[in-house]
């Protein structure tokens, strides 16, 4: 019977000068600038920064991702390199800054939800920001926004409601609100402002009650049907 034949490895003898060779003239085929270049776009396909799977799995990638390590020493290096956000171990600092620079990049408002998750990709999430500091709010308040809280909150709400009745010729309905959100990102959304003045049933004729108030405070007649007078 014949014996099996035993499997032995083949040593496999490189020399170590070539071999770096050998290595640099691979990486020369990409620049720094084309494997970021690569990352922002798999970056934009995917509405997300990339892991390293996400990126090798990505069909229109042209780039494996160990070689933007080999550029960039670490994979979370050649990201930030690239303007995007590492998807782990963010610290607090850096979102700090992250919601000021886009505070800065939208002209000095305050950052929304909205602002934030248009910007995926080079922002955190949201449910990091929230897990992080345990609200928006808090968030932006840490990153030095003036942000409203509580009774001021809804205080800025009703002025805002005041200044779109003017806008309307009327109190606003809350689909009139939602729509003037989508031109205005500063304001509540409704179902922030819904939620807040907090009485049931009725809650959004509440805060048109507040809003009537407030307009006649300046002056302003508002008829039983809601409509402004003059």
């Amino acid at each position: 019977m014949a014996r099996p034949r035993s499997r032995k490895r083949a040593q496999v003898r490189i020399d170590e000068a070539e071999l770096a060779a050998f290595r640099a003239g691979l990486r020369r085929r990409y620049t720094d600038d084309d494997i970021l270049e690569e990352l922002r776009e798999a970056a934009e396909r995917l509405g997300r920064s990339p892991t390293m799977r996400e990126f090798a799995r990505d069909p229109e990638a042209g780039v494996h991702p160990q070689t933007v390590i080999e550029h960039f020493g670490t994979w979370n290096a050649a990201k930030r390199a690239a303007g995007l956000t590492p998807r782990r171990f963010i610290s607090r600092e850096e979102l700090v800054a992250q919601l000021r620079d886009l505070g800065e990049e939208l002209g000095g408002r305050i950052p929304t939800a909205r602002d934030i998750e248009e910007h995926r990709g080079r922002m955190a999430s949201k449910s990091l920001i929230w897990q992080t500091f345990g609200s928006l709010a808090a968030a932006l308040r840490e990153a030095g926004f003036d942000v409203p809280i509580g009774e001021e909150r809804l205080e800025r709400a009703v002025a805002d409601g005041a200044v779109l009745a003017r806008e309307l010729g009327h109190l606003p309905k809350m689909a009139e609100w939602k729509d003037a959100r989508k031109r205005n990102a500063t304001l509540l959304s409704e179902w922030q402002v819904y939620r807040m003045v907090d009485i049931q049933p009725g809650a959004w004729s509440a805060f048109q009650f507040l809003v009537r108030e407030r307009l006649r405070e300046e002056g302003v007649e508002v008829s039983p049907d809601g409509t402004l007078a003059g």
